[in-house]
C-alpha cells in the first residue's frame, strides 16, 4: 500500500502545482477562443480574396492587357521622372499665372516651357494632348483640358485647382 499511497501523493501535488494553470485557462479560455476564431476569419478571408484576383485575373485576360507595353520605356536613359514633371509644371504654372510684370519674350517662353512639361506628363501618365497641333485661343482651351485631365490623373497643378482662377490680360 506504501507504492498506492504515495502515487497518490505525486498526483496530488501535480493537481495542486497545475492549478493556477487550469485557473489561467479558464479565465482566458474567451481571448483564446477569440484569437483562434479570428485567426481562421483572416486565413479565410486572404484565401477567398486569393481565389477572387486569380478568377479575375483569367476573366480579364491581365496577361493580354499588359503584354503590349513596352516597360523599357520606364527605364529609358534621359526620361525625367514623373515627380520631377510635376515640381517643374507647379514652378512654371506659378511664373506662367504671375507673369503680369514680366515680358512678353519672357511670358511666351514661360507657356513653352510649361507646354512642353505637360506633354511629357501626358506622355509619362498615356493621356493624349494636341497642345503642339494648335495655337492662339485654341491651345489655351487644349491646356485647361489637359491641365483638368492630368488632375483628374492626380497631378495637382495651380490652374487645375479648385478656387484658383488664372489671371487673363
Amino acid at each position: 500500500m506504501g507504492v498506492g499511497r504515495g502515487l497518490l501523493l505525486v498526483l496530488a501535488i501535480l493537481a495542486v502545482c497545475s492549478l493556477p494553470a487550469l485557473f489561467a485557462l479558464l479565465f482566458c479560455a474567451d481571448e483564446i477562443l477569440d484569437r483562434v476564431a479570428c485567426g481562421w476569419a483572416e486565413w479565410r478571408e486572404g484565401r477567398r480574396e486569393r481565389r477572387t484576383i486569380a478568377r479575375l485575373d483569367r476573366a480579364i485576360e491581365a496577361d493580354a492587357l499588359t503584354r503590349d507595353i513596352d516597360l523599357t520605356e520606364f527605364d529609358r536613359e534621359g526620361r525625367r521622372p514623373l515627380e520631377q514633371l510635376a515640381v517643374d509644371l507647379r514652378r512654371l504654372g506659378g511664373h506662367r499665372l504671375a507673369a503680369a510684370d514680366r515680358s512678353v519674350v519672357w511670358h511666351g517662353a514661360v507657356i513653352d516651357a510649361y507646354d512642353e512639361r505637360l506633354r511629357a506628363a501626358c506622355r509619362a501618365l498615356g493621356i493624349i494632348e494636341h497642345l503642339s497641333d494648335v495655337d492662339g485661343v485654341d491651345r489655351e482651351i487644349e491646356r485647361v483640358r489637359v491641365e483638368g485631365l492630368l488632375h483628374a490623373a492626380g497631378l495637382t497643378l495651380p490652374a487645375a485647382r479648385p478656387g484658383h482662377h488664372q489671371r487673363h490680360r
